[in-house]
């Protein structure tokens, strides 16, 4: 995984090392989480997303740098839950818009790639400041079409793509089914908690790692896609 002790991040170069890559340089920053994924998947599934994603994305351009992975995000709504760490918006949203300021300077761009939905505001308003202040940020949030909620069949799919180990497949367990718009008042109000006390939103037992890596593929190119889209091919 893309973190902070990862030989494949900015971390581990150095500074002449950077500044050798040229001006082109876009900082892929992979945003995750460190919350509760039920009882069959890690604390750092997000992040682990996240991190995969930059990491290929780095892999396709030669102009993308990966930046050490910011593992706390925004998990306010599965508060309850042991293990469970938060920032919350506001915060996350003032780092991040501090690290496209220090950047500013050596690289042409930052892409943020988040795994974690619950980090959606702040990097909303990372992307308004950025564009206030004459940042060329892109922010991405992969989503799977038809995919089930939180910890279910597409996100142990995902990770048994990844990492097989990181699931364990002993303890499966089917959680709350019911769509996630019906689900979506009472989790705003009360936190995952009060719909699914496994902490689990579908069905993780249906998950395959095959399936995992057909989206994961398509995630990526979705990604190479949007950061072509924006910053076209690298120069």
């Amino acid at each position: 995984m893309g973190d902070a002790l990862s030989e494949g991040t900015i971390g581990a170069m150095t500074s002449p090392e950077i500044r050798s890559r040229g001006s082109e340089l876009l900082v892929a920053v992979p945003v995750g989480s460190c919350e509760q994924h039920g009882p069959h998947l890690p604390l750092w599934t997000d992040s682990l997303v996240a991190a995969t994603l930059c990491d290929a994305l780095a892999e396709a351009r030669s102009d993308v740098a990966v930046a050490p992975l910011v593992g706390v995000g925004a998990s306010g709504e599965h508060a309850g839950f042991a293990g469970t760490l938060s920032v919350g918006s506001p915060f996350l949203a003032a780092y991040l818009t501090e690290l496209v300021r220090s950047s500013r300077t050596w690289s042409r761009g930052t892409v943020f790639v988040s795994g974690h939905g619950g980090n959606l505001d702040a990097l909303r308003e990372v992307q308004r400041t950025a564009d206030e202040e004459g940042d060329d940020v892109v922010t991405y949030l992969p989503t799977v079409p038809g995919g089930d909620a939180h910890a279910g069949h597409t996100e142990t799919s995902l990770i048994a793509a990844i990492d097989d180990d990181q699931v364990r497949h002993n303890v499966l367990v089917t959680g709350n089914l019911t769509p996630l718009a019906e689900l979506a008042p009472a989790l705003r109000r009360d936190g995952v908690a009060a719909v699914s006390p496994t902490g689990v939103l579908g069905d993780p037992t249906t998950a395959s790692a095959l399936q995992g890596r057909r989206v994961l593929d398509e995630l990526v190119a979705d990604l190479l896609d949007v950061v072509t889209t924006r910053f076209g091919a690298p120069r």
